[in-house]
């Protein structure tokens, strides 16, 4: 596990003729719905996107998603408060859904990017309108996903700086 944590890298140039298939996003997607969840209350639904104008929609009117352009697919996942018990533990929740997807991409040999919407209301607003995201569902990220066409440098490390130890 820890090679797959090591390695994953935000991606932002994909291959553009090497698409994602369907079996490729159900894996993405089994691991995502493996994610912890207050509760086990799996706040969460998924919009897997493959068409191209879809991407490039993305590209368009998410300012930190311009690599959905290159990107031969991505899903979005959307939080569902409302059936989040207790309440308020939806962002943790589709945080680990989230990142569940980015090390199984890994994995997989595949590339990822997380892009934020919630919660900037511009973001949310404009992702709810291009898939017509219902309230009280919010819809939570994008993930954009593909081959890899970069090999972005790692950016985290240890900082023991950051730690307590209470022994």
């Amino acid at each position: 596990m820890i090679n797959a944590i090591e390695n994953r890298r935000s991606v932002r140039k994909f291959l553009t003729g090497k698409p994602v298939s369907k079996d490729q996003l159900n894996q993405l997607l089994n691991a995502a719905m493996l994610a912890p969840s207050a509760c086990n209350s799996r706040p969460w639904e998924f919009i897997a996107v493959t068409k191209r104008e879809t991407l490039d929609e993305i590209a368009h009117i998410h300012p930190y998603a311009k690599m959905s352009a290159t990107a031969t697919a991505a899903i979005i996942v959307v939080a569902k408060p409302q059936e989040g018990n207790p309440e308020g533990y939806f962002p943790q929740d589709c945080g680990a859904a989230t990142q569940n997807i980015l090390l199984e991409a890994v994995d997989m040999g595949l590339g990822t990017c997380w892009c934020g919407v919630y919660p900037r209301d511009e973001r949310i607003a404009s992702i709810r309108e291009l898939f017509n995201i219902q309230e009280p569902k919010i819809p939570f990220c994008v993930i954009a996903i593909g081959y890899a066409d970069e090999s972005p440098a790692q950016r985290g490390s240890f900082e023991a700086d950051k730690v307590t130890y209470i022994c």
